[in-house]
């Protein structure tokens, strides 16, 4: 090679590596365009119009109209429009909670379980009552191991809130109990015993436990 292509040579592997970057500046441009374009014009409309179309769905899910919660009442859209129409939306997944909790006090408990398996939130509280919600639903179905699991996974999903945690707690035991698991049963009672010893179950454990040591 001569002394002017030795030169020349580092030179064109400059270039393509600048040619190289500008390509990829300009791809994540692009991409960064699309995400915000996306975002913008489509996404948060969509959010906007399934929070108008959940607003009066909420006012009867308070009311425990869950026949209306679902369907609407011929002016608003329930529910269930609001999950088809806009999925993808925190309102429909928001909507999956309402649904199954509405299903569960119309006795439909299969559908329960089918929306709530289906929803999550950040929001423990909300989250601990879906859970619990499915154990109810369980425990109606006789599906009962099924149902001890998802007490004990709303009594621990979120312990700051002695009364959920200790009541879902409490509902796992008293199946325990029944299904004749009595160790299983007190040592969940001594549990609610001593993590929530001022909720109300936390308080009558003593009790609970009392009764099951002593029986034949």
């Amino acid at each position: 090679m001569s002394d002017l292509q030795q030169e020349q040579a580092p030179i064109s592997i400059s270039k393509k590596n600048q040619q190289l970057i500008i390509s990829l500046v300009l791809g994540g441009l692009i991409i960064a365009c699309a995400i915000l374009g996306y975002t913008e014009l489509y996404q948060k409309p969509r959010e906007a119009k399934a929070a108008d179309a959940m607003f009066l769905a909420e006012k009867y899910f308070a009311q425990d109209s869950s026949n209306l919660v679902l369907n609407g009442d011929g002016i608003g859209k329930g529910v269930l429009y609001v999950i088809k129409e806009f999925g993808g939306t925190e309102a429909a997944n928001l909507a999956k909670y309402y649904a199954g909790i509405s299903y569960f006090r119309l006795g439909d408990f299969n559908k329960s379980l089918e929306y709530l398996k289906d929803f999550s939130t950040n929001a423990k509280q909300v989250q601990a009552v879906a859970y619990g919600t499915i154990g109810d639903a369980f425990a109606e179905l006789k599906k009962n191991e099924e149902a001890i699991e998802s007490y004990k996974k709303a009594g621990a999903h979120f312990p700051e809130d002695a009364g959920i945690s200790s009541e879902y707690l409490y509902r796992a035991a008293s199946l325990l109990e029944m299904n004749g698991k009595v160790d299983d049963a007190i040592a969940i009672y001594q549990d609610i015993k001593m993590k929530y010893p001022s909720s109300e179950k936390g308080i009558n454990a003593d009790k609970y436990i009392y009764r099951l040591k002593v029986q034949p």
